[in-house]
């Protein structure tokens, strides 16, 4: 049975059209059967429906009147995923924590890429830490999402240099191309039924000596 992806969005969602391309292209063996926006504007919404896929907008102020609040609308998503058959869920530039409710409903099936190398600069703006700290090397992470903050088990990660003239958004550019190769190679692995969570780490099966590029690319230049 193919994989069915579900993606939660909250703007211009580059990663998700990354991932839709790589399906395209036949490299991955799978379909996005459904994205839901928290942002009635984001661009995201756009690209889904392009494509012709389903997309909508779940407005989180809906489920003010629950309590608490914030399960109820991750109750409501993961009650639309399932009824979609997804069996996999991507955060792509989604800009919410993700509550238990989503979490219980999708174990070790919720993905997310975060613009650092992970466990460093977790939370919002990666790129700006990394900037602002003065490291040397930056890049980016997929993981798996647990209840914490960018907490989860790493799948994938790439490394960029940080130049002595960078600018947030200089590394912001260089690393948003290494999230868009990165990405899709988890969702492949994935697909494929190649990842299996140990306690903190994740184990690829089956992985070959030309992978391990992808698994610990060199430094971009």
């Amino acid at each position: 049975m193919i994989l069915k992806i579900g993606v939660l969005a909250s703007g211009r969602g580059s990663n998700f059209q990354a991932v839709l391309d790589a399906i395209k292209s036949g490299r991955i063996k799978a379909e996005i059967s459904l994205l839901i926006s928290d942002k009635p504007d984001a661009y995201a919404l756009t690209r889904a429906r392009n494509a012709g896929i389903e997309a909508f907008y779940l407005d989180p102020k809906d489920f003010f009147s629950f309590s608490p609040a914030k399960d109820a609308y991750f109750e409501k998503i993961a009650e639309e995923f399932t009824a979609k058959g997804i069996g996999l869920v991507l955060l792509a530039g989604f800009m919410r924590i993700v509550k238990k409710p989503l979490l219980d409903a999708f174990p070790w099936k919720v993905m997310n890429i975060h613009p650092a190398l992970l466990p460093s600069f977790p939370g919002l703006h990666g790129q700006r830490q990394a900037e602002g700290y003065g490291v040397k090397i930056s890049g980016c992470t997929v993981h798996f999402v647990d209840e914490g903050m960018d907490t989860g088990p790493v799948i994938i990660q790439a490394a960029v240099p940080v130049r002595h003239d960078d600018t947030e958004d200089s590394l912001s550019e260089r690393i948003l191309k290494c999230e868009h190769k990165i990405y899709p190679e988890a969702v492949r692995l994935f697909a494929e039924g190649r990842l299996h969570v140990n306690g903190k780490k994740v184990e690829i099966k089956g992985a070959r000596e030309n992978e391990t590029p992808l698994i610990s690319p060199p430094i971009e230049e």
